[in-house]
């Protein structure tokens, strides 16, 4: 079932930098550009609460009174992105500290201490005040607390959050003596003897930078309490929200692979997931179709929101290359495709101040509808007025998953050793893309997922599992031998859930599944490979092993693939299967390249029985299920180059660069 009556098409609009003798006609434009939405009063703070306290909504008011006017759906925001001036004057300490000691003044956004009770207070008072104001509007369709939780301002390390994170710990642990076995903490004469004596993870402490730690697991415990410091400022505002409104949806806008919040623990407290995709030059249409899987994976399967991308530039990266013609609809379709029931932008209109001037948006700085990137939201409005609403509430079944897992994002990327290459959402892409390639759908679930849901799926994907969680390794084994197919690889099963080794050699818990022991891994540097002999007799049948090797023995397992070239472990298994039960674990022993990971994939994917979509490359084909019965089938073209496909009917289908089918069964 839909949430919403309508499919939103709008996005951010900010009037407040702009007179109000213009406003009418920016809404008469977008309109035109069939806008039926605005996201509002996201960074309206110092507007609503000029001084403690004191409230003024009277330009919130005129805006909402102007949306309705022009009937447009109204998703409205809490306001508490960024804090007041007078806040940080009066009350120094709400504002964030860095990880190198630095205290933030006043300025930028994000600027706030999650564990600051001030700010909290403050925060709740004025989403209660919007929420107490606004309820009832009838265009109102959703509530957006905040904003991009944790962007662009980092963990706070302020003497607040040291105090917080301490008590944090004693009633996890219980114990400074249980807190010291679990942080191995006799290294480097890092004894505790009282709670005091803990120190968050600071760079002029135990922090090397902002990702790793003399102790890891001081690390990887401090990303778990400031991740809940967050998610509670988040579940605040929306109590406060839900004491006036108990029917209206409320969400915030995720980040994809953002590292700092664990977002399934996020997603279990929203009503609707809604994210912010912003795709870089040289990002991969498989990395964003990835994302979008996960976002929907965060919200348990169900329709997202794509809160934000842009219409054009985005202006934050070195060279703001302007998108090509026709590419705006493919990024909004691709989304449609993997599960969003909204399309919307940042931003409605330009702005002439401020770092995001050069940030593309539908009205442009010549405020007319002359613009090329007018001309293309308005032609995507017609399309997604046209096509899109039948696809709402409409979802992707899948039969195979790849897990997600931040706290492995956290434990991979917090090691110190044995190579600085390995970038957590790199390595789940580089297992996910064969997939994609097949135009297989996947869902992206935790490591932590229930074994009954587990064998949902035909095949469950753990990339570089390098934390084992409790249960986790059970639960794959009784996966397995009920018959389904485990792929695992190179970094799995090396540390518990403290971020401690697992004695008996890697991949601990999962080598016994696993049918391998991986005595050694050798780092491979940044310019160079390894070869890996695949096993076929097909010409070339070889790939490129990069960043680690894993040197395995085999403890049961069979060969798929060796490795080559004249190191000491030439001819020894880079790839390997072994038959447990009735199902099979295979291990990836290296980070193989594309046609490599594709080739060691494709024969678990066809033996599998998993339906696959032949297309030509750069086509990618999805499918959505509604509850009446019809399958929507949206296939896109997600390069710049005409090419044509043949559906399984044997229609040819010619496309256009960045060209959008929607097929149904009828």
């Amino acid at each position: 079932m839909a949430m919403f009556s309508d499919f939103l098409f709008g996005g951010d609009w900010n009037p407040e930098q702009w007179p109000q003798a213009t406003w009418e006609h920016d809404v008469e434009l977008l309109e035109q550009a069939h806008v039926n939405e605005a996201t509002i009063n996201v960074f309206s703070w110092a507007l609503l609460e000029p001084r403690e306290g004191e409230y003024d909504f009277s330009m919130l008011d005129s805006i909402v009174e102007l949306l309705n006017k022009h009937d447009f759906k109204i998703v409205m925001a809490t306001g508490t992105a960024a804090i007041p001036a007078w806040m940080a004057r009066r009350y120094p300490q709400v504002m964030r500290t860095g990880v190198d000691g630095t205290h933030q003044i006043f300025g930028g956004r994000h600027n706030f201490c999650p564990s600051s009770p001030k700010f909290r207070s403050a925060a709740r008072a004025l989403a209660s005040r919007v929420a107490q104001r606004y309820t009832g509007e009838k265009n109102l369709v959703c509530w957006h607390v905040n904003n991009e939780y944790g962007n662009g301002g980092g963990y706070c390390y302020c003497d607040t959050c040291a105090q917080e994170f301490r008590h944090w710990l004693e009633r996890k642990y219980g114990s400074v003596e249980a807190l010291n076995r679990a942080w191995c903490m006799n290294f480097w004469s890092h004894t505790i003897h009282d709670w005091s004596d803990v120190v968050p993870p600071v760079t002029y402490g135990d922090g090397i930078g902002t990702d790793k730690c003399v102790i890891s697991g001081l690390q990887v415990d401090y990303r778990r309490f400031q991740n809940e410091q967050m998610l509670a400022c988040y579940t605040i505002e929306r109590d406060a929200i839900r004491e006036f409104d108990t029917e209206t949806p409320i969400t915030t806008n995720l980040m994809g692979t953002f590292k700092d919040l664990d977002y399934f623990s996020w997603g279990r407290e929203m009503d609707v997931v809604s994210w912010d995709n912003y795709p870089g030059m040289d990002t991969q249409p498989s990395f964003t179709a990835m994302c979008h899987d996960l976002m929907r994976g965060v919200g348990g399967g169900k329709p997202f929101m794509l809160m934000e991308q842009t219409p054009n530039q985005q202006n934050w990266f070195p060279y703001c290359k302007v998108k090509r013609p026709g590419e705006v609809g493919k990024l909004s379709w691709q989304a449609v495709a993997h599960g969003a029931d909204t399309v919307q932008f940042f931003q409605l209109k330009q702005s002439i101040g401020g770092c995001e001037r050069f940030h593309g948006a539908v009205i442009g700085h010549d405020n007319s509808d002359r613009s090329r990137t007018y001309r293309e939201v308005r032609a995507l409005g017609s399309d997604l007025q046209d096509r899109a609403k039948q696809l709402m509430g409409s979802r992707v079944k899948a039969r195979v998953a790849v897990m997600f897992d931040w706290e492995n994002y956290w434990s991979l990327e917090g090691c110190v050793g044995p190579t600085q290459g390995l970038h957590y959402p790199d390595e789940v892409h580089r297992f996910y893309r064969p997939f994609w390639k097949r135009n297989v759908a996947v869902d992206m679930i935790e490591s932590t997922a229930d074994v009954d849901v587990l064998k949902q799926y035909d095949i469950v994907v753990a990339p570089t599992l390098i934390m084992v969680k409790p249960g986790v390794a059970d639960n794959l084994e009784e996966y397995v031998r009920s018959g389904g197919r485990l792929v695992t690889g190179y970094m799995s099963g090396i540390h518990n859930e403290f971020d401690l080794v697992i004695p008996g050699g890697y991949p601990g818990p999962l080598r016994e599944l696993c049918g391998l022991w991986v005595e050694e891994i050798d780092a491979i540097a940044p310019d160079a490979t390894i070869d890996v002999n695949l096993g076929g007799e097909e010409a070339g049948d070889h790939a490129d092993g990069t960043i680690v090797a894993s040197i395995i023995e085999l403890e049961g397992a069979q060969t798929l693939a060796t490795y080559g070239g004249d190191d000491f472990y030439a001819g020894t298994a880079a790839a390997t299967v072994h038959e447990v039960g009735d199902g099979k674990a295979y291990f990836i022993g290296t980070a193989l390249d594309d046609a490599g990971m594709s080739a060691l994939i494709d024969p678990i994917i066809d033996e599998s029985g998993v339906p696959t979509i032949d297309a030509p490359e750069n086509v990618e084909v999805m499918r959505r299920y509604a509850d009446d019965g019809t399958v929507f089938t949206i296939v896109t073209n997600t390069g710049d180059e005409a090419t044509e496909w043949t559906d399984e009917q044997g229609v040819l289908h010619q496309l256009n660069p960045f060209a959008v089918l929607v097929l149904t069964n009828e």
